[in-house]
């Protein structure tokens, strides 16, 4: 037997050895990491729970707790406006987006193809038109799951980005509600400060008078024209507060200055109830809510199907090709028509030697997945330190809350004794402005107080998610399409569609 007849008998048989090959390296099991890291959550809460409320009004408090019209549509505003918001949203399209490049992995690719020329035909020995048409078809089997892998990826990616606009828009809610409180808030600053110059401005009056008439000396008239005048910088600074935030809130809202300041004159006194929300006492059902942390436990998923699809690339890769066409010969009038088709080469790649590239690739995926590791792990133990944060600063602000107001009260009871005492002549002017300092403090520490409660359940609702709900944005099994928000969803992309 020849040679030639040896190397065809020989095709046969090498193909069939390699394919054997495939499919036992195909029972090959690729160990990448898990995707899923354990997280440094405690067994319950160190600080007290606030009593009352519900759970389920996390995510809405400001609508139903405060009943304050004003507030959620200026949310709703900065939400919309928002940059953060709009990044997320062009992230989550940017996911969406590689879900359908990486799923596409997994499908046939069909291409078709056309051309003519016109030339001298040496078998027709004749100037001849030829035109071909045809359609060509491949397709990678994926025996060791590196496009499965790399599809898992991207949708882990794009829950993560989902939850991430989540997270943005939790972020703007909290920051739109705590300017809006610290106005009015400011504005009741700025009614005791004003009305403080005003009593300090009649002391002022009635102790001119006096020295003019020879009863009070200049020292004490004095005295009283200077409190005066530091009362009246006080308010002036005051108002000066609130003005910059007013600022700031036209900026987060984008609506017309004018017309923002008509809309929070009108509205009714920010008098939050002592419980607005309740908050689920297993710190990992909290944890669970959290958008950034879930959306850092879907990138540490992801990094771990990025190991696999790594590992993947150190096997043989199959491919199935076939194409079908029809040819045309047209010269002197007459023309011939052909069908062609095929059904291969069926494409074995066998990575021999690469200098390391693959395995170098694996390293990095694998120190990719350690740094999302790590990431989460200490954004559980930042998430737990924030909870337990605004909880203590909630318990403290209720448990001084009584105090303070007996504390203001009092001293607002001395000032008068002392205010009719001096008005009678039985107390100095001194007497009287130290009463008058002591009766201001306690006024404005009862109100920064009530304000650091507010600010406290704020830092509350978006320590614990912000009513975010993991079940919106969990990756579905290959094949289904990604879940969208139920309301007020980012711009879906096409190619997730």
């Amino acid at each position: 037997m020849n040679l030639p007849v040896l190397l065809q008998c020989a095709r046969p048989v090498a193909t069939l050895l390699a394919l054997a090959a495939t499919a036992a390296l195909a029972g090959c099991t690729l160990t990448p990491p898990p995707p899923a890291v354990p997280a440094p959550v405690p067994s319950a809460w160190q600080a007290p729970l606030p009593h009352g409320g519900s759970v389920e009004r996390l995510g809405a408090w400001w609508h139903e707790r405060l009943e304050d019209p004003v507030l959620p549509a200026l949310i709703a505003d900065a939400q919309a406006l928002s940059p953060d918001v709009a990044q997320a949203a062009a992230q989550l399209a940017q996911a969406r987006a590689q879900v359908a490049a990486a799923r596409s992995a997994l499908l046939p690719q069909v291409d078709g193809q056309l051309n003519a020329s016109r030339g001298f035909n040496e078998q027709l020995m004749a100037v001849a038109s030829t035109a071909q048409a045809g359609v060509q078809a491949g397709w990678e089997l994926d025996l060791f799951g590196r496009a499965g892998a790399q599809q898992q990826a991207a949708r882990e990616r794009s829950a993560a980005a989902q939850a991430q606009w989540h997270a943005a828009r939790v972020s703007v809610a909290a920051e739109v509600a705590q300017q809006y409180s610290n106005w009015h808030h400011c504005r009741r600053q700025q009614a005791v400060a004003e009305a403080d110059a005003r009593s300090r401005g009649e002391t002022a009056r009635l102790s001119a008078e006096s020295e003019r008439a020879g009863f009070t000396a200049p020292a004490t008239a004095a005295l009283a024209s200077a409190s005066h005048a530091d009362a009246r910088a006080r308010a002036a600074q005051q108002q000066l507060q609130c003005e910059l935030i007013v600022k700031a809130l036209v900026a987060l809202s984008g609506r017309d200055e004018p017309t923002l300041r008509e809309q929070l004159q009108a509205a009714a006194p920010l008098r939050p109830p002592a419980q607005l929300f309740a908050v689920d006492a297993l710190p990992a059902r909290v944890l669970a809510q959290r958008p950034d942390l879930h959306a850092a436990e879907r990138e540490v998923a992801a990094a771990s199907a990025e190991v696999g699809a790594a590992q993947a690339e150190r096997y043989p890769r199959l491919q199935l090709l076939g194409s079908v066409g029809r040819g045309w010969v047209s010269t002197g009038g007459a023309s011939m028509a052909s069908n062609t088709w095929s059904v291969g080469p069926v494409a074995l790649t066998l990575p021999l030697f690469d200098g390391g590239r693959r395995a170098a690739q694996v390293d990095a995926a694998q120190a990719r997945y350690e740094a999302a590791a790590a990431r989460y792990r200490g954004l559980a133990r930042q998430a737990v330190a924030e909870v337990e944060q605004a909880l203590a600063r909630l318990d403290s602000t209720a448990r001084r809350s009584s105090d303070a107001e007996r504390a203001a009260a009092g001293y607002r009871r001395s000032f008068e004794a002392t205010e009719a005492r001096w008005t009678a002549g039985l107390a100095s002017l001194v007497e009287l402005e130290d009463a008058r300092r002591t009766q201001l403090a306690s006024e404005m520490a009862l109100v920064a107080l009530e304000n650091e409660r507010m600010a406290a359940w704020i830092a509350l609702y978006r320590a614990a998610g912000g009513g975010f709900d993991r079940a919106d944005v969990e990756p579905p099994a290959a094949g289904r399409p990604v879940a969208r928000p139920p309301a007020a969803s980012p711009p879906a992309s096409r190619a997730g569609s």
